[in-house]
């Protein structure tokens, strides 16, 4: 299994499209991604149609407890990201060629 980055991202890209300059290419990946970043963090819904929906979830503080020690440990607010794809791209990824 393999990962891709942005720069693979990039590269792709700028093979597909040889008149657009790399470094606007990943000047317009930086602006996207900070974007969904922002409305991600202000709690927003983001979604791109047809593809993916990514959506904060937010778990709010609370009082737990070390089961080592069992002492009460304060848990602070946080937020996990969901992702959720959609019914095409699931289908086209689990097709088999």
């Amino acid at each position: 299994m393999s990962t891709i980055n942005r720069s693979d991202i990039v590269k792709e890209i700028s093979n597909s499209f040889p008149n657009f300059i790399k470094k606007d290419i990943s000047k317009l990946i930086s602006i996207i991604l900070d974007t969904i970043k922002d409305n991600l963090r202000k709690g927003y819904r983001v979604e791109l149609r047809d593809i993916i929906m990514l959506e904060a979830k937010k778990y709010n503080s609370k009082i737990s407890r070390n089961p080592k020690t069992n002492e009460k440990v304060f848990v602070p607010e946080k937020k996990i990201i969901r992702l959720k794809i959609s019914k095409k791209w699931a289908k086209e990824i689990n097709e088999k060629k």
